[in-house]
């Protein structure tokens, strides 16, 4: 007969104080949370906090394990405690004592993972941003089997040289577009389009692969880059300690607005002190316009009119707005909230986690 021990692992408690911030609990929350496969730990904070991304304060994460978090499985119990007029969270875990001659059958051991990871998997590895001719110094395919033009998956390619111990994996990439800072119109990186994989049968001066994949048309000049170290795919979603401010500078998957799980790039990098697991909020950005009272003044004419909606941005200088006299910018409205997910020096990845409006390109980011 199996006997079944209950221990209480008390991961923090929740204090509140005229001095701290309070975080804020749920309406209706419930008292326990049963961990099941496909849940994430961005999901099992939001049924008990209003702001999932305050859950470090929860469980009262040091910077330490931030970057290390506690893994919570599928069977274990959450519970919010309020018995001693102070919240607190328990995570229940059931242990099992077998008795001799019982054999124990193995139990998925699989961590919940804090975001959807199949969401971002193409991001986590293969989308790159690099410095401005970067890609100038990596190996490049001089030809292809058989003079073919289009590489295809099978297809053996020549490459002008790699040396042995360089790798056997490759990404094969093609220089895309540059990311501009919209304040400041600065060139932040170019965004490689990934092609495919190759992987090395020979290694020198030229050498050999086979093309294992390819996501787009593969041709002579494209360039290969290592397959490189695994990321990080454990986050603990928490604000930035300092102010960050930037902008949405692209959405991906073919679509001009994005919503809950899109994923999208930010004006902002490593060098902005941005790392894994921040969490921003996304707000429209306020147009500009004229102040009413002069407005009436003079009613603008035809042309002015049509000019006004066509004007680009107001000009900027060192991303500092400059307004012309009688102008006004209307405050940005907080539209939704992303965590980044990946980290390059100027130029990040987020996941959008919250998402109230369709998210726009240029909408601001900043420190929740």
């Amino acid at each position: 007969m199996f006997r079944h021990i209950i221990t209480l692992l008390m991961f923090c408690c929740l204090s509140f104080s005229i001095n701290a911030q309070e975080v804020a609990l749920k309406n209706n929350y419930p008292d326990r949370h049963v961990v099941v496969k496909g849940d994430t730990l961005w999901g099992i904070s939001g049924k008990f906090l209003k702001d999932p991304w305050q859950w470090p304060k929860v469980w009262k994460l040091n910077r330490a394990q931030i970057k290390n978090p506690h893994l919570i499985y599928p069977g274990d119990v959450v519970v919010l405690d309020t018995s001693s007029g102070s919240p607190q969270l328990r995570l229940l875990r059931e242990t099992v004592t077998l008795q001799p001659g019982v054999v124990e059958e193995p139990l998925e051991r699989t961590a919940v993972p804090t975001i959807p990871l199949n969401v971002i998997a193409p991001f986590l590895s293969q989308p790159l941003i690099i410095e401005k001719d970067q890609l100038a110094g990596s190996p490049r395919i001089i030809s292809g089997q058989d003079n073919r033009v289009v590489l295809s998956p099978g297809t053996r390619i020549y490459i002008n040289k790699i040396e042995e111990g360089d790798g056997i994996n490759w990404f094969v990439y093609r220089p895309g577009g540059n990311l501009v800072d919209p304040d400041t119109n600065e060139v932040l990186g170019v965004e490689a389009l990934y092609l495919g994989d190759a992987k090395i049968t020979k290694y020198g001066e030229p050498a050999s692969a086979d093309i294992t994949k390819a996501k787009e048309e593969i041709f002579t000049k494209d360039r290969l880059v290592p397959t490189g170290d695994s990321v990080e795919t454990s986050f603990v979603p928490h604000a930035p300690e300092t102010e960050i401010s930037g902008r949405i500078i692209n959405i991906y998957g073919g679509v001009a607005e994005a919503g809950p799980e899109s994923i999208v790039s930010i004006s902002r990098g490593s060098a902005d002190g941005l790392e894994v697991g921040h969490v921003l909020a996304i707000s429209r950005y306020g147009r500009v316009i004229k102040d009413p009272e002069l407005a009436k003044e003079k009613e603008p004419s035809f042309t002015s009119k049509l000019k006004s909606l066509f004007e680009k941005e107001p000009k900027k200088t060192n991303g500092e707005l400059v307004l012309e006299p009688g102008m006004i910018k209307l405050p940005d409205e907080r539209v939704g909230l992303l965590m980044v997910f990946r980290v390059f020096d100027r130029v990040s990845y987020a996941l959008v986690m919250q998402a109230t409006q369709p998210i726009n390109k240029l909408d601001s980011v900043k420190t929740p």
